[in-house]
């Protein structure tokens, strides 16, 4: 599309059109406020068609068609979505927005990360979006706390912060989620594990072990952690339990549970955390309990719920390694608050987790399961563990990682129990 004073050649307004733009959007939502939350996204964007053509009537006639079609689309995304980084949302090449400042947009394509031509008018403009974000999950965002978590529509997970906290202007970061959903399939066509170690983390997770998913931010974690739920039948119930409602489980009996920030309103400052979720699950009989992440006091609770009968848990974890996960849940634990003895603590973690499936995002972008890894019990004071299965580096081609999936040989001494569920 050729490049207009108005617009660039990839669709981004000029700073005087954006000003524009936002002004007609205010009065269309002005308009329309009765039927936002009623209407269907169709009827509310022929509304928004028809108002901005009776707003826009004595200037068409100086205006390009094909501008003034860009400038109709900015107007329904400015009213209805959320603004400029609307098409970035839509754009199924981009996994993740990132916005710095108003000025400064990121956007991740194929594991990769670029800047954006995309901008906001001004900092008020980028916390209107946050708001219109978060109003629908009734969360709130305010100098008092000015942090929040939250979802889209589809489930893609927002983090956002404003000033004071937000140093250089507020502050947006976008883990978008794929429209479909994907398979176990899909992870062993973009070879991020093999059809062997599918085919044994499926036994696993049907045999009822308790599996930890470990990675780095952005490594994949919550794919994974998709993937291994869909192997648990469906006549069994299941909890999950996330800061924000992130899993997308096929099976009927699934009850969601998520987090509640403190109401700005309530004196006391009550929130439920992870670790009241937990506590509470206890007493939903639950056959499984899927928590999103544990990043605190919770792990205690889930460990002892692993080890009083809820076998067949899963959650995740930040860690670099397999046995980095088992340092990280020593001092999860004694976050709890109460005064363990690390070899208790070492003794609750052995006796709870069976898998550690180490998941990593590589040089290239790609992620990959690269460790699946058995805790196998304490020697002394020191966890035993063994890899089963791992991914074994061999350099790089054509700027791709290349390396293989190689099978350790040594057979995991839960295999009595996976033979027991055939």
């Amino acid at each position: 599309m050729a490049e207009s004073p108005l617009f660039s050649a990839s669709g981004v307004p000029s700073t005087e059109m954006q000003q524009q733009i936002i002004n007609i959007a205010e009065k269309l939502r002005q308009s329309l406020e009765s039927k936002l939350e009623s209407e269907s996204r169709e009827k509310l964007t022929t509304y928004v068609e028809q108002g901005f053509n009776a707003l826009t009537a004595r200037m068409a006639a100086g205006i390009p068609e094909s501008v003034r079609q860009q400038m109709l689309q900015a107007v329904i995304d400015e009213t209805l979505g959320f603004g400029p980084i609307e098409p970035l949302l839509n754009d199924d090449s981009v996994t993740e927005v990132m916005v710095n400042n108003s000025q400064q947009i990121y956007v991740e394509r194929g594991g990769k990360i670029f800047l954006s031509e995309v901008r906001f008018l001004d900092d008020e403009h980028v916390v209107r979006v946050i708001e219109r974000i978060i109003r629908p999950l009734g969360r709130t965002i305010d100098r008092r706390w000015p942090l929040v978590d939250a979802r889209l529509p589809d489930g893609s997970r927002v983090n956002a912060v404003i000033p004071p906290s937000a140093v250089d202007g507020p502050n947006i970061t976008i883990r978008k989620f794929s429209k479909k959903k994907l398979s176990v399939e899909d992870l062993i066509r973009f070879n991020s594990l093999s059809p062997a170690m599918a085919e044994f983390l499926k036994a696993c997770v049907v045999s009822r072990l308790n599996v930890v998913v470990s990675g780095g931010t952005g490594s994949g974690k919550t794919t994974l952690l998709n993937v291994l739920s869909g192997y648990i039948p469906n006549d069994e119930r299941i909890v999950t339990i996330e800061d924000a409602a992130e899993l997308q489980l096929h099976q009927e009996h699934v009850v969601r549970l998520e987090t509640k920030p403190p109401e700005p309103t309530d004196p006391q400052g009550r929130s439920v955390a992870i670790r009241d979720l937990v506590i509470n699950s206890l007493r939903m009989r639950p056959e499984r309990i899927i928590v999103g992440e544990c990043r605190g006091g919770e792990a205690l609770d889930m460990l002892q719920a692993m080890n009083t009968g809820h076998d067949g848990s899963l959650t995740t974890i930040h860690a670099n390694t397999p046995r980095d996960t088992i340092s990280r849940l020593e001092t999860l634990v004694l976050m709890a608050g109460l005064d363990l003895p690390i070899n208790v603590v070492r003794k609750q973690i052995v006796s709870a987790i069976n898998l550690i499936v180490q998941q990593a995002r590589l040089r290239d972008g790609s992620r990959k399961v690269t460790n699946i890894t058995e805790v196998q019990g304490l020697e002394g004071e020191t966890v035993i563990l063994q890899d089963i299965l791992s991914f074994e580096d061999q350099g790089e081609q054509d700027g791709k990682v290349i390396g293989r999936f190689r099978p350790s040989g040594v057979r995991p001494s839960f295999m009595p129990q996976l033979k027991q569920h055939g």
